[in-house]
């Protein structure tokens, strides 16, 4: 695998994110080289670093690449027709694909008497309403098929005019005897039959699915109440084909032109601003940058200089600009600013606000791999607010306890500083006053002993405390926190297993964190930590009590020779069955005739016990 030198480009892989859009190269000149598309943005720039390339042009593009930039869409389908009006905007050297001036097809309703509805790659601006444009030849024939088994349309070039109708100069064709066309030239079909039929076609179009189906469906049933069956069935095969039919490109609608979309977030150190730029329903420009906060500036100052900016920087002259919030700037005299709630332009502002929100997450990933400090702050930051805690979870305790059937009782206290583990403080403890599998009395002493030994050796005590466990458990370590006078100093919480829901101390309702939650995350990995801790303890005391028992019970053999036995020998059934003058040699001849003994002893008592 071939190693990635440019540090910079580096910091950028480790960000980009698995979404589809389009990503550009520069070299060292900044000038776009290269433009493509992505399903998934990561995984294919990666791509292009990660392996040995077998094309020389692209091991000479891979070598000339100083900077990546990329804009997130939503679908393959958007990521394709944006790939398309960048490379005819910016002519990058490396691109061969899509480079020439065809367009995607669209698919057009023309302004006639009779409108047709036809595939087309020409926009021509003489009324006619042009949809798309879409991905593919295919694509678009799929959709005008389907339209075509929803409604007969014509498809002649005839001059259709209420004149040339009523004259009769026009005779059906082979589309009418075949029912794909009613006949409007000869006045078969009216046209405010036609016209509610291109009414609902442009619906479709538009990705107004659910209201075609909803007044299909309505047909339909009014149809089947009336006894009309073979009518409802034909309005029910049209109800399937929408009912199939799946969305919309997201860039789209031609009669949005020359218009500059802003959108808008912030950290308290940074603003981001996404610009987009929208050509005949697609965008030609996109870039998204950061604005280091010097004083307390509102975010309509920011939004307003960064319009000012932008538009001066890409030469804009678009008399409207779609914006989140009125910014701070007069522009009265030569823009309109619009604050869409639904429709396309809404649609394009929620692409400019997912552009700058996975710019605002790049930066901040970018920062926290810089500076690791920054990251584990944000967290600590964010669990004292999800929490509620008086002072900053530098110093994180989770104690959780194990037993199984009773047997070998014991607790586990793992310890996070900084929201990492600290496994040098972690402290196993033996249950020493509770007789009996009592969760609740166990709980209540190790914690208890835990923090009356960091008092008396004057140790620091930690700012959280989590309990694995319920309202119960929860309740036991507050009572040994009371004997302590500790409470109000600590505070303490205790996570559910059923549902993660965290318990506070005299609350009877817990609080419930989202799962995504990276304070829920926190408090998980320590509750997880606490549970393997304990319960590899616990395996190692019931592993050395089965398998040292017999050995124990011999006199005369120290802890010296059980080692030396087991490390030669492995395990006590071996010791059995080997001959004496091994065992002679390994602990010599006195007290390989004492182990010899002893366990001969023992198997005769468990003979003995099996007899009776």
């Amino acid at each position: 695998m071939p190693e990635v030198k440019n540090e910079h480009i580096k910091a950028i892989l480790a960000i980009v994110p698995e979404k589809p859009g389009c990503y550009q190269y520069f070299d060292e000149k900044g000038t776009i080289i290269y433009v493509g598309k992505a399903k998934n943005l990561k995984r294919r720039v990666h791509s292009y670093f990660n392996k040995e390339q077998d094309s020389n042009k692209t091991k000479v593009l891979v070598k000339q690449i100083r900077d990546i930039k990329y804009i997130v869409v939503d679908t393959e389908e958007d990521a394709l027709l944006l790939e398309n009006n960048l490379i005819k905007q910016y002519r990058p050297r490396y691109n061969v694909l899509l480079k020439d001036d065809k367009t995607y097809p669209c698919i057009v309703i023309k302004n006639e008497y009779f409108p047709r509805v036809f595939q087309t790659r020409n926009i021509i601006k003489d009324g006619s309403k042009y949809y798309g444009p879409f991905s593919s030849v295919f694509m678009a024939k799929t959709m005008l098929q389907m339209l075509r088994e929803l409604f007969p349309l014509r498809t002649c070039k005839l001059p259709l005019t209420p004149e040339s109708i009523a004259n009769g100069n026009y005779k059906v064709c082979l589309e009418y005897h075949i029912k794909r066309c009613l006949g409007p030239c000869q006045g078969l079909q009216t046209r405010e039959d036609y016209d509610k039929n291109i009414r609902i076609i442009k619906e479709i179009l538009k990705g107004n699915i659910a209201q075609v189906s909803n007044y299909l469906y309505e047909e339909m049933q009014q149809l089947a109440s009336n006894l009309k069956f073979e009518e409802a069935q034909k309005i029910k095969e049209k109800y399937d084909i929408i009912e199939n039919y799946r969305g919309k490109s997201t860039i789209v609608n031609h009669s949005l032109t020359n218009i500059d979309v802003f959108s808008f977030d912030e950290t308290d150190s940074s603003a981001y601003i996404n610009y987009l730029h929208v050509n005949n329903g697609s965008i030609v420009q996109g870039y998204t940058f950061e604005y280091k906060k010097r004083l307390d500036e509102a975010k309509e100052e920011l939004l307003g200089l960064a319009i000012t900016e932008m538009r001066t920087r890409f030469n804009s002259l678009a008399r409207e600009v779609i914006v989140p919030f009125l910014p701070d700037v007069d522009m009265s005299s030569t823009v309109t600013f619009t604050i869409p709630l639904k429709g396309d332009k809404r649609k394009l502002l929620d692409l400019s606000k997912q552009n700058v929100k996975q710019y605002k997450l790049d930066q901040l990933k970018q920062a926290e791999k810089l500076n690791p400090e920054q990251r584990t702050t944000r967290v600590l930051t964010t669990m004292q607010h999800d929490l509620q805690l008086h002072a900053l979870p530098v110093h994180i305790e989770c104690f959780d306890n194990s037993n199984i059937q009773g047997t070998n009782p014991v607790a586990s206290c793992v310890v996070f500083k900084m929201a990492k583990p600290s496994k040098k403080d972690y402290r196993h403890f033996h249950i020493k006053t509770v007789v009996g599998p009592d969760d609740f009395a166990s709980m209540n002493e190790v914690v208890y002993r835990r923090y009356r030994r960091l008092l008396d050796e004057e140790e620091p005590l930690p700012q959280l405390i989590v309990i694995d466990g319920g309202k119960g458990q929860l309740n036991a370590a507050v009572d040994a926190l009371r004997s302590l006078d500790l409470i109000g100093k600590i505070a303490i919480i205790g996570i559910a297993k059923r549902l993660e829901e965290l318990y506070y101390p005299d609350d009877p309702i817990p609080l419930v964190l989202d799962k995504n939650s990276e304070t829920l995350k926190v408090i998980q990995r320590l509750r997880d930590e606490a549970h393997r801790f304990g319960i590899t303890f616990h395996r190692s005391l019931r592993s050395k009590k089965q398998v040292l028992s017999e050995l124990d019970s011999i006199k005369g053999i120290g802890e010296k020779t059980k080692v030396a036995l087991l490390s030669h020998f492995k395990s006590v059934k071996r010791i059995r069955e080997a001959d004496q003058e091994e065992i002679w040699k390994v602990v010599g001849v006195a007290k390989g005739n004492l182990v010899i003994a002893g366990l001969k002893q023992a198997s005769d008592k468990i003979k003995e016990s099996k007899e009776k």
